[in-house]
């Protein structure tokens, strides 16, 4: 496992159908509101770009990107409970621009919460800027909503 006050060394790679049960506990940890394993699969079928991160035969990240034409979307990005503060979603969301450019992409584009600051820190950082907002996009507690922004970042050579 990663060192509280330590990087992880975590190593990347493609993920797998064999993967979900792992990334599906961390998905429910993660989120009040998770992806189901249904929407998993069908991002495995239709051939979308997902890594995961493995720390000590664990996994302890994850990633979700879709390619088409020139534009990318980041769907899910995710580092599981107890191991945030240690680069390994930084170091997710450079691998998948990497892939995302080795894919034509010449623009990303994300959605993320208003109440996800950490997130929004992150793809600030990374060169991310704000484009817009969705009203009532995400579920939130009490049968509510809550907005999404929405950023994006041109991918320059």
């Amino acid at each position: 496992m990663c060192a509280i006050d330590a990087p992880c060394d975590a190593s990347l790679r493609p993920m797998r159908e064999a993967d979900l049960d792992a990334v599906m506990r961390i998905e429910a940890r993660a989120y009040p509101f998770p992806w189901t394993p249904g929407i998993f699969r069908d991002c495995l079928r239709a051939g979308y770009p997902m890594w995961v991160q493995e720390n000590a035969g664990a996994i302890v990240g994850y990633g979700v990107l879709s390619i088409a034409a020139d534009e990318a979307h980041l769907l899910n990005l995710c580092t599981a409970p107890g191991h945030e503060g240690r680069g390994l979603a930084r170091r997710m969301l450079q691998a998948l621009l990497r892939v995302a450019r080795g894919g034509g992409a010449q623009r990303v584009f994300l959605e993320v919460r208003p109440s996800n600051p950490r997130a929004i820190e992150l793809y600030d950082r990374s060169g991310f800027n704000e484009i817009g907002r969705r009203p009532r996009y995400y579920p939130a507690a009490n049968n509510g909503r809550e907005d999404a922004i929405v950023m994006a970042m041109e991918l320059l050579d």
